[in-house]
């Protein structure tokens, strides 16, 4: 007789295949009551339903998070389609272009519901379950006949779990209502974001996080036709769903403008029928690019927002303003019921929403949208920022390619200069043709110029990539020729002697990157305050020189070192066999300045900025992997200072911590030899204090106003934005002599959030500002357009023997403003 073993009996009696348990049978609770459901007890009762549904279920692990936790999906269809599903989906990206060959037989829609990206909005996990559950029971048998349907149950389970984790640990017995009580205060960072602090839901086009790279790679594989993206809001707030607010992106096709409306109306039925409160139509417009909403709407889907009452503060129950009480259980339903909605609006509509997605993309590759049939990106001298700009059209599924011939083109729009030019293309050039099937987001994503409907807002209004990457590009609205065949690399000759220095031109975060390696391996640096010229190559001013004699103490490992990063980046070190050169400073003149390996400290905690911290952290921790230190604002006061050579004060309200004597702490340390980089909300701490150069415009006195000045309360939301710049491209005169600006070309293009007004250092370095009209892209307030000229930057000032950067402007900003980096990188490095 076969033995039976322990684990399939428990297996058996813990699943029994005639009656799948609910959620609460599994959970011993009903969502929404007694506690929050921790993030791997979701994942339980998916793999769980995938147990018990083995022929209509396949749970797929699509990566892990910061702190390798599971990011899965769940890939629910009917019994007649699940042994079908790879075919359906092959089929449906042939059917659009994304995969080769031709597709055959019917085209099956395919649904994406998306819960949970912000941790604290922990509704959406809790609803998934029932969805799931729902679905599986034969809750309504068309919407698995008609469709495919993929529920991300926890978009963000880093986020989700010190949410939820943090809560459990302050509730008590029962659940108290009262707003104030403990339990519905979250501790600083809050658990809206991921590990490192970044909103998930703004990096969906930049994708800058492990999250978002390993959703977009699943995305992607599968195009889905409708994706809905489950949040919370304010308590006080009723529900909303589609159709969104404007602005609404002027490349938002017809159709998916009208089937916004269907969603909304089967949603409207729902909430009718049971007298929910629901609004429409305003706050959360379908714009920025990189949101939950727009993404998959510019990648040819059905994208939008559901918002329900809740957040960070509701837990299980909260009362609110009109005396009721909002309760997690109540919060569940409306999210169950807005994704039973909106999966029977695609079920009920399959054929058209499958033939208007086929549409999308065949016209995108044949009669592209916009005005320009090709982009062009100058690589000669830019080769770093190339490189990291085709690896994110790489990841981001678009096809480009290289001219093989020099050609002139007239009529060009340049970005650089923002007008219309000659375009010089060169062999080797980055050449993107419009004429692809994901055109639509390419030509949204690369735009020069944003069209707005509505100056009223979520999010940045503007992001033009070449801008974004410091590229030289022109727009073109002819076709350019190129081959997909990338240029031969000049593949530099081994380095088999030992130079007298090696060279490294500081152009790119790519090479901030290598110097930080360096310096973790402890090799000495210095840097070119004046350009020169050596062994006929010119070299910029910025260039970072390493050198045998400043290195004996390596012995051979110098050149083991050096020339293992030349295997790894060819071309970035240069030999030479010289110190002595035909123009400019020798290498061993007072113009090259020594280098230290800093040692970097960050204040993290209340009164700083999570998303600010959670910037200047990664890049040091992920993409410079240079050490820093955080030192929470509770612990300033004993800090050693003296063990740190940098200390980073990234957007925050420092009064709490900058009182009388941690002002006058900070200014000694200064005054002995320290670097402080503040940035953001941090310069105005500093503003107007003694010491410090930094300060406020002057205002001018304000005339009496005439009665038709006056103003009008029901315009008050429109008045506001015009002293606004959410989000615009500015130019900046830059000062490419100053340590601050190597490796940067005159102008600098920046994304503007605010309308800082600092006036220029009478005894610093002006190193980049802003002068009249600087504006490029992007809504700017009639106001903030005045305010912002002759306005202050990116500056530095000596104080003591030490020097304080101010960085009105942050270069750092979610991650993806690539020149930026290096404005921060040489912040880090080169001011000293």
């Amino acid at each position: 007789m076969k033995k039976v073993s322990l684990f399939f009996l428990l297996t058996l009696f813990a699943y029994p295949v005639l009656a799948q348990k609910t959620p609460k049978e599994f959970l011993g609770y009903e969502p929404g009551t007694i506690r929050c459901t921790p993030h791997y007890r979701v994942l339980d009762y998916f793999e769980y339903l995938a147990q018990q549904f083995p022929k209509q279920v396949k749970l797929q692990q699509y990566g892990t998070t910061y702190e390798n936790r599971p990011l899965m999906v769940a890939i629910i269809a009917s019994e007649e389609n699940f042994p079908q599903l790879e075919t359906i989906r092959t089929n449906h990206l042939k059917s659009i272009g994304l995969l080769e060959g031709s597709a055959s037989g019917k085209s099956v829609p395919v649904s994406w519901m998306s819960y949970n990206i912000h941790g604290n909005e922990n509704v959406s996990s809790e609803a998934a379950m029932i969805v799931a559950y729902n679905l599986l029971k034969g809750d309504n048998t068309a919407v698995l006949k008609n469709t495919v349907v993929i529920i991300d149950p926890c978009v963000n389970p880093d986020g989700y779990d010190r949410y939820v984790n943090g809560y459990n640990q302050r509730l008590g017995n029962v659940a108290n209502a009262y707003a104030g009580a403990w339990e519905h205060s979250e501790p600083w960072p809050g658990g809206r974001m991921n590990h490192y602090m970044f909103d998930l839901n703004r990096d969906w086009a930049w994708m800058v996080q492990k999250e978002s790279q390993a959703r977009n790679t699943i995305y992607q594989q599968w195009m889905p036709h409708v994706f809905a993206d489950f949040h919370e809001q304010g308590i006080n707030s009723p529900y909303f769903f589609t159709p969104p607010a404007k602005p609404v992106h002027q490349d938002v096709t017809a159709w998916q403008r009208e089937f916004q409306t269907i969603i909304g109306d089967y949603n409207r039925k729902t909430f009718d029928k049971n007298g929910w409160l629901y609004f429409t139509r305003e706050n959360f417009d379908l714009f920025y690019p990189s949101y939950g909403d727009t993404y998959p709407t510019f990648n040819g889907a059905i994208g939008m927002t559901f918002e329900q009452a809740g957040n960070g503060r509701a837990g299980l129950a909260i009362q609110k303003e009109d005396g009721d009480t909002l309760t997690l259980h109540e919060r569940i339903s409306h999210h169950v019921a807005a994704s039973k909605a909106t999966m029977e609006a695609l079920s009920a509509n399959a054929d058209k929403a499958a033939s208007e997605f086929i549409k999308f993309f065949t016209n995108a590759k044949n009669n592209p949208t916009g005005t320009y049939k090709s982009y062009v990106i100058k690589t000669k001298g830019s080769e770093g920022n190339a490189r990291a700009f085709t690896a994110y059209l790489k990841r981001m599924g678009f096809q480009y390619g290289y001219a093989d011939k020099s050609a002139n083109f007239s009529g060009a729009y340049s970005f650089a200069d923002d007008k219309s030019a000659s375009a010089s293309v060169e062999a080797g050039d980055i050449v993107i043709s419009t004429a692809q099937p994901r055109s639509t987001f390419l030509k949204i994503l690369m735009e020069p110029k944003t069209t707005l409907e509505d100056s009223v807002t979520y999010d940045i209004t503007s992001w033009a990539l070449p801008y974004a990457y410091g590229l030289k590009a022109f727009a073109l609205k002819e076709k350019v020729p190129f081959t997909t065949t990338a240029p031969a690399a000049t593949t530099p000759a081994a380095i088999t002697t030992k130079p007298y220095a090696y060279l490294l031109r500081w152009k790119s975060q790519e090479d901030a990157h290598l110097l930080a390696h360096l310096f973790r391996k402890n090799v000495r640096a210095r840097v070119a305050t004046k350009a020169f010229e050596v062994e006929g190559q010119k070299y910029d001013i910025g260039t970072v020189i390493l050198t045998r004699g400043e290195n004996a103490r390596l012995g051979d490992a110098f050149d083991t070192i050096l020339q293992q990063e030349a295997k790894e980046m060819p071309g970035s070190l240069i030999p030479v066999a010289t110190g002595y050169v035909t123009n400019g400073p020798d290498l061993g003149s007072n113009y090259v300045a020594q280098m230290k390996a800093p040692k970097v400290a960050i204040l993290t905690g209340e009164g700083t900025s999570p998303y600010a911290v959670g910037e200047v952290w990664h890049y040091f921790d992920q993409q410079l992997h240079y050490p820093a230190t955080m030192i929470h604002t509770n612990d300033f006061a004993s800090a050693k200072l003296a063990d740190f050579d940098v200390l980073i004060l990234a957007n925050g309200n420092y009064g709490r911590v900058l009182n009388e004597s941690g002002l006058t702490k900070l200014k000694s340390w200064v005054q002995a030899g320290g670097k402080l980089i503040a940035l953001e909300g941090a310069v105005g701490s500093l503003a107007g204090k003694e010491g410090f150069e930094i300060t406020k415009k002057e205002e001018k006195d304000e005339k009496g106003k005439a009665a038709s000045d006056l103003k009008v309360f029901g315009n008050r939301e429109r008045e506001s934005v015009s002293t606004d710049t959410p989000g615009a491209i500015y130019k900046f005169n830059l000062d490419t002599t100053h340590p601050l600006a190597y490796g940067l070309t005159n102008p600098y293009h920046g994304l503007v959030l605010s309308t800082s007004e600092y006036g220029f250092l009478k005894n610093g370095w002006n190193v980049g500002y802003l002068q009249k009209n600087p504006a490029v892209a992007g809504f700017v307030g009639f106001e903030a357009k005045k305010k912002l000229e002759n306005t202050l930057m990116f500056g530095t000032q000596d104080l003591g023997r030490g020097q304080v950067v101010y960085l009105v402007n942050n270069p750092l900003f979610r991650g993806f403003w690539h020149q930026g980096k290096l404005v921060f990188a040489n912040a880090v490095f080169m001011v000293n």
